[in-house]
């Protein structure tokens, strides 16, 4: 993990018995680690998003949808390395729905939005993606394997400032009962303050992932 990670996800990861080993540097550095280590100890390497079987299992979510909901018209997801976007949008589409799946990050780290419009990967610089409240969307760049999956399968990726996150997570927490951390908040804040933007039609799903945010940040956001 990288030493900035919020306290509550090292506390939390902590909690479910996981040994931390805290690394400077960038996404490559951290792979390229962890890749060494499984090898050194016999171990299974796991990665965040950039793989087949963590898209598909995050596929199941896009499956749930149309399962509750199988009319629905836009479907708006957190995109940051694009594991969920990339399963999502595969099987909304795979399943035959016509429904129009959207990412949303942050306009601080737009990477996925440039990398979509330019139709070729584009990479943040680490401080510029690093200034977002976001941290679960501080990706630098999507991977190889997430690209492929949005180009094919999604509509079109929206960005969301700070201030909207902001907005959106007093409204989730307040109204909703619901706790989102910021990085789970970005599609809501997309409905709030996007609508023309998205010109939508029909039901409209925001999916909120992620409840992992510090207490200090929880009672800025509420007062």
């Amino acid at each position: 993990m990288p030493a900035s990670a919020p306290e509550v996800k090292k506390a939390g990861t902590k909690t479910l018995g996981a040994e931390i080993i805290f690394l400077d540097g960038s996404e490559e550095d951290w792979r390229r680690a962890a890749e060494e280590m499984a090898a050194e100890r016999n171990l299974t390497m796991v990665t965040p998003f950039d793989d087949e079987a963590i898209v598909a299992g995050q596929g199941t979510v896009g499956l749930e949808i149309l399962e509750d909901l199988p009319e629905v018209g836009t479907v708006l997801v957190p995109v940051g390395g694009g594991g969920l976007l990339s399963g999502v949008a595969a099987a909304i589409k795979l399943s035959g729905s016509s429904a129009r799946v959207i990412g949303v990050e942050p306009e601080v780290a737009d990477d996925a939005r440039r990398s979509f419009r330019s139709g070729q990967i584009v990479e943040l610089p680490r401080e510029q993606a690093g200034r977002t409240i976001a941290d679960g969307m501080r990706a630098t760049r999507l991977g190889e394997i997430t690209f492929a999956h949005i180009r094919e399968f999604v509509d079109d990726i929206i960005t969301v400032s700070e201030a909207e996150i902001r907005s959106a997570m007093r409204r989730i927490i307040l109204e909703a009962r619901l706790l989102a951390e910021p990085s789970g908040a970005v599609s809501f804040a997309a409905f709030l303050f996007h609508e023309n933007e998205l010109s939508l039609s029909g039901s409209t799903v925001a999916i909120v992932s992620g409840g992992n945010v510090e207490p200090a940040l929880l009672v800025e956001i509420l007062s």
